[in-house]
């Protein structure tokens, strides 16, 4: 896949099937866009492309806003490559940008400079200055600009419009499992290990501290069953997203005990896939019913089948 931040920078001999909007998860909905993307560019020989913004639009219209995202932009690369497109345009969302009309940005964006032949739009999708873009408009100018526009239907989970809102609501409940089947994947958070106070290692249970990206939604504060990928392998792991309360902790901090794993790996770049929730937070009497607690939960990661 081919990444642009300039659309002066892309140029083809293909016309393009094109999306747009933000992906943020790049979720279930998502991929029935990209997948008509890619049926509809194999049978009129069409490159793939998305087109998408960062900052997102609500850091620039509310940049008061504590929006937490569920990619950050290497995540979104990663997932827009592996379900097959072709393009991804990353265009910054700047002022000149942002004060385009919808039809102006059909005009001068989508045809004259990414010469649009196919566009799909997810259900609820506006676009322009004031949302003055929308589906209606696309369907306007489609014939008198010579593309083709579908508008897909919101995909449905349990009779409920899958939405990045929702998957984030999800992991602000701790609700992984629902997260994950709106997702089609596991929720993931990645970092690299930074020293902590290293009590873990002193009650038997030492963990990796996660350096995390700051627009990363973490999910709700509590223990988890992650799995856990570190230089090409993959553990079991159980992880906590907290203050440490029970040692009279402050700062928040994701941190992972691996199973069957003692190396040093200060530095290293982690991941965790989100699997099951297994409690809240808690503020133990003394470390021996943390550690009571901890023996728990590692009984039921050890059984957890992944």
């Amino acid at each position: 896949m081919k990444v642009f931040k300039n659309f002066s920078d892309y140029s083809s001999h293909k016309p393009l099937a094109l999306s747009l909007g933000m992906f943020d998860g790049v979720h279930l909905g998502h991929k029935s866009i990209i997948d008509e993307l890619i049926k509809t560019g194999s049978e009129n020989n069409l490159e793939t492309a998305v087109l998408t913004f960062w900052p997102h639009p609500r850091f620039v219209f509310n940049p008061n806003e504590d929006l937490k995202l569920l990619n950050t932009v290497e995540e979104k690369k990663f997932l827009l490559e592996k379900y097959g497109i072709d393009h991804l345009f990353l265009k910054e969302f700047d002022e000149e940008f942002r004060n385009l009309t919808g039809e102006e940005f059909v005009r001068q964006i989508l045809i004259e400079k990414l010469h649009v032949k196919y566009l799909i739009i997810g259900y609820d999708h506006s676009f322009g200055k004031n949302k003055s873009g929308n589906f209606e408009l696309l369907k306007k100018l489609s014939a008198e600009l010579g593309f083709e526009v579908e508008q897909m239907e919101a995909i449905n989970i349990h009779e409920n419009n899958i939405s990045s809102t929702k998957i984030r609501n999800a992991l602000l409940a701790g609700d992984i499992k629902r997260a994950n089947e709106m997702l089609g994947y596991s929720y993931s958070v990645s970092g690299s290990v930074v020293h902590g106070k290293k009590i873990g290692r002193t009650i038997g249970y030492p963990t990796a501290n996660i350096e995390t990206d700051s627009i990363k939604l973490l999910p709700k504060k509590g223990a988890y069953i992650v799995e856990v990928f570190l230089k090409d392998r993959k553990y079991k792991g159980m992880l906590s997203i907290g203050t440490n309360p029970t040692v009279n902790g402050e700062k928040l901090t994701v941190e992972v005990y691996i199973l069957d794993f003692n190396d040093d790996i200060y530095g290293e770049d982690i991941t965790v896939s989100f699997r099951d929730f297994l409690h809240d937070e808690i503020k133990f009497e003394g470390l021996e019913k943390l550690i009571e607690k901890l023996d728990e939960d590692k009984k039921l990661t050890e059984e957890f089948v992944f």
